[in-house]
């Protein structure tokens, strides 16, 4: 990684220069890394700069080029990207659905209808760590003969997403502690329609300049997570408890399942506002999330709490806490005692008013 945002930062891959040389060995070395991190060829690696594009990649790229005829699927909790994807590929003609899911967020993989091309489904929900039925979703893909995209997004630092399942599968850097970066695993059979064009980059798949700072460091992390994700998924799950039973202690409704991400304490207040919560709590020193990251500028209620059949009130006082790798109990202890003050304060306040 210090190659990587040094000296390296300024070749081009693509060069013959020494720059370049160091650049695409560097390069090739994190995707070699990556393949073997995840059990794949090295040439079904596609660098990314975000999870976003990865997904977006794997949707459009593969999806038009299946006939017109062929559904998109996905379920009406996934995050705003695959959404959004499934959407644009309706614009363009194919017949979707964004199937309903359960009270925790579950999709229901019998649902699947006979006409689908493909069906996209994440490891686990971003807002409330739900984990998604994967494997019966698969299974009934494949009967269908549909392609399989998983959003590996969200998880893969606490269960082994075993992408070799699918057909595709997207990653974030950030999500995983890389900082920047984002990966699509695509089968090399899979065919894919560039969002970019212009150059051969990536196997022909994402035209233009790679960024070599962010496949080190996505391939850096995705090694580490692999060799550390036992151990810590069971730390984790202790400390989200505390967490957990804090949000219930102070009356909230819990919004995550007993089958969810180990790190995840994630709840929903019918009496506070999300965002005021948030506001209050970073101004006390603990960093919080209400609905998903990528929509914080907006003032909509959790599309996700909405699908799982939460009232409007609710959605609109959704809170998520997590924890990582180098989380301790005393700062669990310590969020748990901010939560509690400032969320009697802003009781408190609208009391008076």
């Amino acid at each position: 990684m210090v190659a990587a945002l040094g000296t390296l930062a300024f070749g081009n891959p693509s060069s013959a220069h020494r720059e370049g040389r160091a650049a695409r060995e560097a390069l090739d070395q994190a995707r070699d890394m990556t393949a073997s991190t995840l059990g794949v060829n090295r040439s079904e690696i596609v660098f990314c700069a975000s999870g976003t594009e990865a997904v977006n990649l794997a949707l459009l790229g593969a999806g038009r080029k299946l006939p017109l005829w062929n559904r998109i699927v996905t379920w009406a909790a996934e995050h705003h990207c695959v959404i959004g994807a499934v959407r644009q590929l309706e614009l363009e003609g194919h017949p979707i659905s964004i199937l309903p899911v359960d009270e925790l967020a579950r999709a229901r993989p019998a649902e699947i209808p006979g006409d689908t091309g493909m069906v996209s489904i994440s490891l686990a929900n971003n807002e409330n760590g739900t984990l998604q039925p994967v494997a019966e979703v698969v299974e009934q893909a494949r009967r269908l003969g549909a392609l399989i995209h998983i959003d590996a997004c969200q998880g893969p630092q606490w269960l082994d997403p075993d992408v070799t399942r699918a057909d595709l599968a997207s990653f974030s850097g950030h999500k995983i502690g890389a900082g920047c970066g984002g990966l699509l695993w695509a089968r090399e059979d899979i065919r894919l329609l560039p969002l970019q064009f212009g150059g051969p980059q990536e196997w022909g798949r994402r035209a233009g300049w790679e960024d070599v700072r962010g496949a080190v460091a996505i391939a850096t992390a995705l090694n580490v997570i692999a060799a550390r994700r036992g151990d810590e998924s069971r730390r984790a799950r202790d400390l989200a408890s505390a967490l957990r039973e804090s949000l219930s202690k102070l009356g909230a409704t819990p919004t995550g399942g007993p089958q969810s991400l180990p790190n995840y304490a994630s709840a929903a207040f019918s009496q506070v506002r999300g965002e005021d919560l948030l506001l209050a709590l970073d101004l006390e020193g603990v960093a919080a999330s209400s609905g998903s990251a990528c929509a914080s500028g907006s003032l909509d209620p959790s599309h996700v709490l909405l699908a799982m059949g939460l009232s409007l009130e609710q959605s609109l006082g959704s809170l998520r806490l997590t924890t990582g790798y180098r989380t301790t109990s005393e700062e669990v202890d310590a969020a748990c005692a901010i939560l509690d003050r400032v969320l009697r304060r802003l009781l408190a306040v609208q009391t008076r008013a």
